[in-house]
């Protein structure tokens, strides 16, 4: 594959769903039929004519609670599914770098498009006390061997710990360093408060080699697109609010900024902002989104991950309700409310 093709890079300039994971009703067992209900909702003519795509195994999609072969069967059904109809990444993450590349391997012989790159995880050495600006090779060796493995594009998921006015990204000098000594990465996450994302989106608007801008907090979408700092995305609130989503982004496309401000202003904006108010319930509240859309069987997401909250499922209820968007019965909800791992 030739990473420094231009027209190649720029196709994965697209609109990436970070798929949930669907458990059967009453266990923490990935209901396979469920997951494919859900991925056949994104071949709907709606999202694959936006410019839709797929990340399977991303964070939202509790990756990091998934053993090897949940984690390829997975990307098996998505493949059966979508593979060819749109863009297919496979997440990859692992505590350690061989079986990191094990998954990378496993999304080259099934057929995906690329491979979503998460940092490593587990020591505090390469987590909350990893210095990325003197040391990038902790990052790029990893980079470097699901590359050497697997010949596929990576798109990074840049998270390393709370910087203040960054949010959970890395900033820009060692986002370009990394860019720089990696060329097979053709898109970047944008997982930045808007101030982070405006200084690292100019930095990577600078680099010879085209990376996407890919935005990751739907709270910042309509600034971000106004400013062009906006190639696509990496979201998991497509898997509840794909529709009003597409739309916006498809106004502004058209350049109809009235339409987009329409759009943004119908509910989403306050949707966006409660779901991403706090990011220690950002993902718990993903599932639960989902599952009021029908498109997951419940919101429970695998231990030691946050349980659901009744006041979280009544506001995402509502929230849900003023966009117009469909939702499940109420007897359904009320089932799930009687729960006990709800809190």
């Amino acid at each position: 594959m030739d990473f420094f093709d231009i027209e190649y890079r720029n196709s994965f300039r697209k609109l990436f769903t970070a798929l949930m994971v669907p458990y059967k009703p009453g266990t923490f067992d990935i209901d396979e039929e469920a997951y494919r209900r859900l991925l056949r909702y994104f071949l709907q003519p709606k999202f694959v004519d936006a410019e839709g795509g797929l990340i399977v195994n991303p964070e939202a999609g509790e990756v990091f609670y998934l053993t090897f072969e949940e984690k390829r069967r997975l990307l098996e059904i998505a493949m059966e599914e979508a593979g060819g109809k749109m863009m297919i990444i496979a997440g990859a993450c692992d505590l350690t770098t061989e079986n990191t590349v094990k998954d990378a391997v496993a999304a080259k012989d099934l057929g995906a498009d690329g491979v979503f790159f998460m940092p490593p995880m587990g020591s505090g050495d390469i987590t909350r006390g990893l210095n990325l600006h003197a040391h990038p090779e902790i990052w790029t060796d990893v980079m470097d061997a699901l590359v050497d493995a697997s010949g596929l594009p990576l798109i990074v998921h840049p998270t390393a710990g709370s910087i203040s006015a960054y949010g959970s990204g890395i900033p820009e000098g060692p986002a370009l360093a990394i860019c720089k000594r990696v060329p097979a990465i053709v898109g970047w996450k944008m997982t930045y408060s808007y101030l982070g994302w405006y200084k690292v989106a100019k930095a990577l608007r600078t680099l010879e080699l085209p990376v996407a801008v890919l935005a990751a907090l739907g709270s910042v979408w309509h600034t971000a697109l106004l400013n062009e700092h906006f190639d696509g995305s990496v979201n998991g609130s497509l898997c509840y609010a794909m529709e009003p989503m597409v739309d916006h982004v498809l106004a502004w496309r058209e350049n109809n900024l009235d339409k987009a401000k329409t759009i943004w202003k119908s509910g989403l904006e306050e949707f966006h902002d409660y779901v991403y108010g706090d990011p220690a319930r950002m993902h718990i509240k993903y599932k639960i989104g989902t599952w009021l859309r029908g498109l997951v069987p419940e919101p429970f997401m695998r231990p030691p991950q946050p349980r659901p909250m009744r006041e979280e499922i009544a506001v995402m209820k509502s929230c849900i309700e003023r966009l117009g968007l469909s939702l499940i019965h109420e007897d359904e909800i009320n089932r799930v409310l009687n729960n006990k791992l709800v809190l």
